[in-house]
């Protein structure tokens, strides 16, 4: 172990940690996963990438790209061993490209960082998962991650121009470009996103922007406890001259969770809807707020919001829900299902009919505009009753013409799941691709898809 250490510091220029307390922290992300690394690489530069994955070619050493840890289906935990790829140091801005709404990244910034640095351009990255204020770009676009605002803008692959990455043979490849056209055959670019570092190792971003609303101020509204869910989504989904970006929903035992030490303010104990709305002036904003009103008053929601003059607040609190459970309920199960809009209440009755069963509490939020739901339920997910819930709630997804996943992608946990969904046609695809861009299986084996090896 010692000479391959030895060897892998010769090989690389970045620094190489094997001490407990660094294998300590990569060996978990947000998930319910632990492995065990041999090493933490941080590589200087994209050469660095190419010297790391020639070594581990020639080594048979598993490569784990990560971020910031915060996947939570296992996508950055080293379940297989070997190098953890730390790009969290790759937190740069290199360029602002204004004229064309384009950033040039390095796949460690962090979402919040590049908020900061776009404001003054007048432009913002629309995609913004509960985590944005720690999560990366190289991370959202390894997952194909979105958040509230995918609502109105959708997820990370639809703001993705180009990236450069190595592949698991050594090579530097170059997918997309600047030009807002393309069309070359299959899209390469779109592949590599939500491919969860198993194609290769993301070395530079380039996002497309969008311009920053004068307002975006927020809106927390009490539901009635128990009523249909379906009407009030398709209801704001259809509705114009809204200026939504983002149709939120959080239970009661969600909104119990976020009321008081955690500074969430609503007027009484039940669910509650989250809005942000868009605007280029008080009076729009205003008249969209009126709008919103009516359009939720047709479907028996008369209770008046709550407004946040900034979104950001309420969705730094909304972040919260994940921590305060945490908090709370320790390793649980955590999903992300996604139906039709017609099927969402159905899609609750069975999450609830699974809760009951199992003599588990559920705890239920997510992206309601878009049937993207989040059940959380207390139980050990290695459990036998954790493995029956899981399945059961992945099988009630699919049943209802649904995914088993809507952004937090496959991982680990995932992956025995996912030939349900895409069938064995779609695997044995999969699989083809993974053999040409990583012969060898050394990037980050068991996630997405099992590795030629396996």
């Amino acid at each position: 172990m010692t000479d391959l250490l030895n060897s892998l510091t010769r090989a690389v220029h970045g620094v190489v940690r094997s001490d407990a307390a660094e294998i300590l922290r990569v060996d978990h992300d947000a998930s319910h996963l632990t492995g065990h690394a041999l090493a933490v690489v941080a590589p200087r530069d994209p050469d660095d990438v190419v010297a790391l994955v020639r070594w581990a070619r020639e080594h048979g050493v598993p490569l784990v790209p990560r971020g910031a840890g915060t996947s939570l289906d296992g996508e950055s935990v080293p379940m297989a061993g070997g190098v953890v790829v730390d790009l969290s140091g790759w937190n740069r801005v290199m360029e602002i490209l204004e004229d064309e709404r384009l950033a040039r990244v390095g796949p460690g910034t962090v979402n919040r960082d590049l908020q900061a640095a776009l404001a003054p351009h007048g432009l913002f990255f629309p995609p913004n998962p509960g985590s944005w204020t720690v999560s990366t770009i190289g991370g959202h676009v390894g997952t194909n991650a979105s958040g509230p605002r995918s609502f109105r803008y959708g997820p990370t692959r639809s703001w993705v121009r180009s990236l450069e990455a190595v592949l698991g043979t050594g090579e530097r490849v170059g997918w997309g470009g600047r030009a807002a056209k393309r069309a070359v055959g299959p899209d390469l670019l779109s592949l590599f996103v939500g491919s969860e570092g198993t194609l290769g190792i993301t070395t530079e971003v380039t996002v497309r922007l969008a311009p920053l609303p004068a307002i975006r101020e927020a809106l927390v509204v009490d539901l009635p406890d128990g009523g249909p869910l379906a009407p009030v989504a398709a209801a704001l989904a259809r509705a114009r001259g809204t200026g939504l970006a983002a149709v939120e929903y959080l239970d009661r035992a969600c909104a119990a969770e976020l009321a008081g030490p955690q500074g969430f303010d609503h007027r009484r104990d039940g669910p509650l809807l989250l809005l942000e709305i868009e605007a280029e002036d008080l009076t729009e904003a205003r008249a969209r707020r009126e709008r919103v009103g009516e359009v939720l008053r047709r479907v028996g929601v008369v209770t008046e919001p709550t407004v946040y003059d900034d979104a950001d607040v309420l969705w730094t609190l909304r972040g919260r829900a994940g921590v305060a459970l945490d908090e709370r309920l320790g390793h649980r199960i955590r999903e992300d299902v996604a139906v039709p809009l017609a099927a969402i209440d159905p899609l609750v009755v069975e999450l609830e009919r699974i809760s009951a069963l199992e003599h588990v509490p559920l705890y239920l939020f997510g992206h309601l505009g878009e049937g993207n739901l989040h059940p959380n339920y207390a139980v050990d997910p290695e459990s036998s009753s954790g493995l029956r819930v899981r399945a059961a709630v992945l099988a009630a997804s699919s049943a209802l013409g649904g995914t088993i996943s809507a952004e937090h992608g496959i991982g680990a946990i995932k992956a025995p799941f996912l030939e349900r969904e895409i069938g064995t046609p779609g695997v044995e695809v999969l699989r083809a691709l993974k053999r040409v861009c990583d012969p060898d299986g050394i990037l980050n084996p068991g996630k997405l898809y099992p590795s030629p090896r396996e």
